[in-house]
């Protein structure tokens, strides 16, 4: 599998000192066709990565890096007129909470035609012609009356699909989709998980899926990459990381997706906050909400330093880093 995006030694700072790492050391590799999950809790940095690979961060945050390409490009210093090419063309992006997303002043059809027309050049009836297809094609119905539709008059559904249509209209070769189905029902969710799926398929675009939720990606998912306070504890393939995970942030995202309930009945819940761990500055930074820790007795080895995440297909930044298998419930 051809290589399509390189990321090493990825950091994002919220100031001028090293100290003030919100993501920290982020590498990263996808191939041609691939979809790469990057999973976490809120506040885990995954957002800012994938922000960072188009130069989007908000102020004042700043990112760096070792190397950063897309296919021949780089990333780190091409100029901002270059960047403006690659979004939208190169590197498309779908969001969550799309009806928010879409310009409320201007109709869905002029939204989608847009990227038809600055990346593809074409003028404005074929755009017009080619965005009736495009909503088609993601399963917009009525798609002439809905090309005439602004955002507010769109359901969840219909307003993701119409964000898929503008993101693929340029026809990128990696898509960046940051929670999409966050705030959809299942059905809807199911839907559009399907429809990524298979535009990934038919097109052979790499998608880097983001997600809080491990049931979530399975679905979609080649390999998995999970984050935790700006740092990726482990990553491999889905289907060796969902079902034997290495590290014990993994082991808790997988018991807290599964909505089993404990002896006292309630639902799994990791103890703790991962925002508190960023003042972490030695050793592992999830050691004050693991229990693994105790449980091996190797607090002071888990204080003192934080393993290298090693460059095996899994891998994982933990001192146990033992396979352990999570069963689905009965």
């Amino acid at each position: 599998m051809a290589e399509l995006l390189t990321v090493e030694n990825l950091a994002v700072y919220a100031g001028s000192s090293p100290a003030e790492r919100i993501v920290d050391g982020v590498s990263l590799s996808m191939g041609e066709g691939e979809v790469l999950a990057l999973v976490g809790e809120s506040g885990s940095g995954k957002s800012l990565t994938a922000m960072s690979l188009v130069r989007l961060l908000p102020r004042p945050l700043t990112a760096g890096a070792d190397l950063m390409t897309l296919d021949d490009v780089d990333l780190l210093r091409a100029t901002d007129r270059r960047m403006d090419q690659i979004r939208g063309g190169r590197i498309g992006m779908l969001f969550q909470q799309p009806k928010h997303m879409l310009d409320p002043t201007s109709t869905v059809g002029a939204q989608v035609a847009e990227p038809l027309r600055r990346f593809r050049g074409m003028n404005r009836a074929t755009a017009r012609q080619a965005t009736i297809e495009l909503l088609r094609d993601v399963g917009v119905p009525e798609p002439e009356r809905r090309a005439r539709s602004y955002a507010h008059q769109l359901s969840g559904g219909l307003a993701q699909r119409v964000m898929i249509a503008a993101a693929l209209a340029g026809q990128p070769r990696l898509l960046i989709a940051d929670e999409p189905t966050t705030a959809l029902d299942v059905t809807v969710e199911a839907q559009i998980l399907r429809l990524l799926a298979a535009k990934k398929a038919e097109l052979g675009m790499s998608i880097l899926f983001i997600s809080h939720d491990l049931g979530v990606v399975s679905s979609i998912a080649d390999r998995i990459a999970v984050m935790y306070a700006g740092r990726i504890v482990e990553q491999g393939p889905a289907d060796e990381v969902l079902t034997a995970p290495r590290h014990p942030y993994t082991r808790a995202l997988i018991e807290c997706s599964l909505l089993r309930p404990g002896p006292s009945g309630e639902l799994c819940s990791i103890p703790g906050h991962a925002d508190s761990a960023l003042r972490i500055t030695a050793g592992c930074r999830f050691r004050p909400r693991c229990t693994a820790t105790h449980d091996a007795h190797i607090e002071h080895q888990c204080a003192a330093a934080e393993p290298a995440l090693a460059t095996q297909s899994h891998a994982t930044r933990c001192w146990i880093g033992m396979p352990t298998q999570v069963k689905e419930p009965a």
